[in-house]
């Protein structure tokens, strides 16, 4: 299998998902990854890790399925599925072909964690091995959306 390269959906600072206050995230019980911090000043723009198909799609999150098979699920902040989608704007429909580095959705960390939610956004690569993964960023780290953040193989 070829090693694909995901991009930061967003800009913010690099947080391992064991930090991540959601114990299906921290305990990388759906895959390993990363977590960002998203920046309070243009941390709302969210563009696709890789490319290929929006095989599931929700305001507060999404899967894009690469054409190498990785899957990459987004998720934006913790418990932001009780918003109900309020707040989030998107640009994509389920089922849609993209490209990495398109915009998928916009949100406001800041409204998320004014409402006393994390806005900390897990990217995690399903169901594959621990130690499939190589980082460009290590924790603590500063990322702008759309620059290499993960290398899969």
């Amino acid at each position: 299998m070829a090693q694909v390269t995901l991009l930061a959906p967003v800009s913010g600072t690099v947080t391992a998902l064991a930090d991540v206050d959601d114990p299906v995230f921290s305990a990388e019980l759906v895959g390993p990854g990363l977590a960002i911090a998203p920046d309070q000043d243009g941390g709302g723009t969210v563009l696709a890790p890789v490319a290929g198909q929006v095989v599931k799609l929700h305001p507060h999150a999404f899967v894009v399925q690469s054409g190498t098979g990785a899957a990459v699920l987004v998720h934006l902040g913790i418990d932001t599925v009780q918003l109900g989608g309020e707040g989030f704007a998107l640009h994509v429909a389920e089922g849609d072909q993209v490209e990495a580095g398109q915009l998928l959705v916009t949100w406001d960390p800041a409204v998320v964690e004014q409402g006393g939610r994390s806005a900390v956004c897990p990217v995690v690569v399903l169901e594959a091995e621990p130690g499939s993964l190589a980082r460009h960023h290590e924790p603590g780290a500063h990322v702008t959306a759309g620059q290499p953040f993960l290398d899969w193989s």
